[in-house]
């Protein structure tokens, strides 16, 4: 669990320390027909956020996604992507998502890392570092 974190913790770090302004936030909007080809991708890591709009959570992250977005924009090895649960169930029942917002990191097609909980992973991040 330590790796996890630490690993959440450097994308954080440097989406914190790369913001763009003024750039359309790059985050990718993945759909049961985009998912599995995208996460397969060759050597690129995708980092997504697993999320449903009622959720109370997922709206306190604000726009701290759409930060890690425009941090991440221009990086070949990783994509930032995100999944409505609301509209995309077939998705988030294939990778067992349970609780929102979850995130998960993929690499080559595979589960690498999982973060779940906002009180968890988020609120201690977010408190700590202020994305302008």
């Amino acid at each position: 669990m330590n790796r996890s974190f630490f690993l959440f913790s450097i994308l954080f770090l440097f989406a914190v320390s790369s913001i763009i302004t003024n750039i359309e936030a790059e985050v990718i909007t993945l759909t049961p027909d985009t998912f599995s080809d995208k996460v397969k991708e060759k050597d690129t890591a995708w980092f997504v956020k697993f999320c449903v709009p009622w959720c109370k959570h997922c709206k306190n992250l604000g726009s701290l996604w759409e930060d890690l977005g425009k941090a991440m924009e221009g990086e070949d090895e990783i994509e930032v992507g995100e999944v409505d649960c609301g509209t995309s169930k077939p998705v988030c029942s294939k990778v067992d998502i349970h609780s929102y917002p979850t995130f998960k990191l993929f690499y080559d097609g595979e589960e690498v890392a999982k973060y779940q909980g906002y009180e968890r992973w988020i609120l201690p991040l977010n408190n700590c570092y202020t994305i302008s």
